[in-house]
C-alpha cells in the first residue's frame, strides 16, 4: 500500500479515542469510482484496505484507512442529475426543509458536496440564494455554468470565513453523503457552526448504520464512505461543536438513510424532537453500540455471498449470459468481495455518460449504454444499483417481456 495515497489514522473521527476494535474486513479494492479507459487496462490498479472499526468509547463505526481525497473526488464520475429517482428525492427534500425550517426567499442555502447542483436548484426555484461547494472541478464548473454558483474546492474553516464575508451567514447548510465521506469532521463541523446564523440548521443525509446492519448493505462500505453513522455517537459530537441534534428522520434513499438536523442554538430553536431518542433506542435494541454485534455482521455477509455466487455459477454452468445493471460505487465492493469478475458478469450498463465506454475499477468489466441490453440480450441482469430496482425494472419491461430476468443481490438475493 502506497503511503502517498493512503494513510491509517489511529483515533476515532468523532470523539478522538484510540480505543478502537476491528469488526469487519472486506476485500481490499481500488477506489470505488476509479473507472478506466481502454488505454489503461494494462495498468494494475492499486487496492486499499476496507477494514471497519468500532470505537469502544463512543460507538462510532468507521474506516481508519483514508485514501487521498484528491484521488477520490477531484475527477468524480457520479452526478445526481442522471438519476430521475434522485432528482425526485431532492425535490421532496427541498420542499420538506423549506416547510420544516420556515425558510424565506433570500435566505442563503449552502450545499457542501453539491455535485451538479440538483438539490440547490430546487431551493433557488423557491427564491433562496444558493451556493454549492464541491471539489470535483469539472462538475463544479458545469454546475456554475448551469446557474448554480459552485466553489470548486474542499470545505474548510477558511472557506467558511470567506463565504460569511462575501455572502453573510447561512440559514441552511446541507451535506448529502459528504458527512460520511469526510475524514476531518471536527474542522468541518466547526466551519459549519461558524457559517450558520443563530437558529440556522445543518441538515445531512447519510447511509444509516441501522439499515446497513439490518439489511446487510455491506456494499455501501467503500473508501469514499469513511463513516457509518448512527445517532447515539453524533449527539455528543455535535454538542462539542456548538450544535444540537434536534431531528433524526428516516429516509429511503440508498436502501435506508438518516436525515439528521443539527441547529445552532438560539432562543427560537425548537426542542429536540422525539425522533432522536427513538433512534437511539432502536440502535441500542439492535446492539449497534456493542462491538460483538458488528463482528457478527460478517456472518450475514457470508450468507448473502453464498446465495448469490451459487446462483450465478449455476446459471453460467447452464450457458446463461449475465450482465450487470448500474455501475454505482457500491458495485466495486460487492464485485470484489463476492469475486464477481468478467468470468461471471459479461458487461455492465449504466445511464451515466461519464461512465459509459469505460471499465470498472480493477476488475475491468466494460460499462456500456443501456441500449446494449437490446443489442446483446443477456439472459439475466444483476441489479448492482439495487436501490433503484423498481424503477429499473419498470423502465426495462420490454426486456422482461422478451424473457429476460432481473436479479437483486442486496438486501436479499431474488430473481424477477
Amino acid at each position: 500500500m502506497s503511503s502517498a495515497l493512503c494513510r491509517r489514522r489511529d483515533t476515532c473521527r468523532l470523539c478522538g479515542s484510540r480505543d478502537l476494535g476491528l469488526v469487519l474486513q472486506l476485500t481490499p479494492t481500488p477506489p470505488a469510482n476509479a473507472f478506466v479507459p481502454a488505454s489503461a487496462l494494462s495498468q494494475a490498479q492499486e487496492t486499499f484496505p476496507l477494514d471497519v472499526f468500532f470505537c469502544r468509547s463512543c460507538g462510532h463505526v468507521q474506516l481508519l484507512d483514508v485514501v487521498d481525497p484528491g484521488v477520490l473526488f477531484e475527477n468524480y464520475v457520479y452526478v445526481s442529475g442522471t438519476s430521475p429517482a434522485f432528482v425526485a428525492h431532492f425535490q421532496r427534500y427541498a420542499e420538506d426543509m423549506i416547510s420544516h425550517l420556515g425558510l424565506k426567499p433570500g435566505d442563503l442555502v449552502i450545499d457542501i458536496g453539491s455535485n451538479d447542483g440538483t438539490l440547490l436548484r430546487f431551493f433557488k426555484k423557491a427564491g433562496m440564494r444558493v451556493l454549492g461547494i464541491d471539489p470535483a472541478k469539472q462538475i463544479a464548473a458545469d454546475a456554475t455554468a448551469a446557474g448554480i454558483p459552485t466553489l470548486p474546492e474542499f470545505f474548510t474553516g477558511d472557506v467558511a470565513a470567506r463565504i460569511v464575508a462575501e455572502h453573510g451567514p447561512a440559514a441552511l447548510i446541507t451535506a448529502n453523503n459528504m458527512f460520511a465521506h469526510a475524514d476531518g469532521l471536527d474542522f468541518i463541523t466547526d466551519g459549519i457552526a461558524s457559517l450558520l446564523r443563530p437558529g440556522g440548521a445543518f441538515v445531512f443525509e447519510v447511509s444509516y448504520l441501522v439499515d446497513v446492519y439490518r439489511n446487510t448493505l455491506f456494499d455501501t462500505i467503500y473508501h469514499e464512505h469513511v463513516a457509518y453513522h448512527s445517532v447515539k455517537p453524533l449527539i455528543p459530537f455535535f454538542r462539542a461543536h456548538g450544535l444540537e441534534m434536534t431531528d433524526a428522520i428516516r429516509v429511503t434513499s440508498h436502501g435506508g438513510s438518516l436525515r439528521g438536523i443539527a441547529r445552532k442554538p438560539d432562543q427560537a430553536t425548537p426542542a429536540v424532537n422525539a425522533s432522536v431518542a427513538l433512534a437511539v433506542s432502536e440502535e441500542e435494541a439492535l446492539g449497534l453500540d456493542r462491538e460483538e454485534t458488528l463482528k457478527a455482521f460478517a456472518r450475514q455477509i457470508d450468507g448473502l455471498k453464498s446465495d448469490l455466487v451459487s446462483l450465478l455459477r449455476k446459471l453460467k454452468s447452464e450457458g446463461k449470459s449475465i450482465a450487470g445493471f448500474g455501475a454505482p460505487a457500491k458495485a466495486t465492493t460487492l464485485m470484489y468481495h463476492f469475486g464477481l469478475g468478467t468470468d461471471v458478469i459479461d458487461f455492465i450498463v449504466d445511464d451515466s455518460p461519464l461512465k459509459q465506454n469505460l471499465y470498472t475499477p480493477g476488475l475491468h468489466a466494460p460499462v456500456l449504454p443501456a441500449s446494449a441490453i437490446a443489442e446483446r440480450k443477456p439472459d439475466y441482469l444483476v441489479l448492482l444499483a439495487w436501490n433503484f430496482a423498481k424503477p429499473i425494472m419498470e423502465k426495462n419491461q420490454a426486456y422482461r417481456d422478451a424473457g429476460g430476468h432481473f436479479i437483486t443481490p442486496v438486501p436479499r438475493v431474488e430473481v424477477f
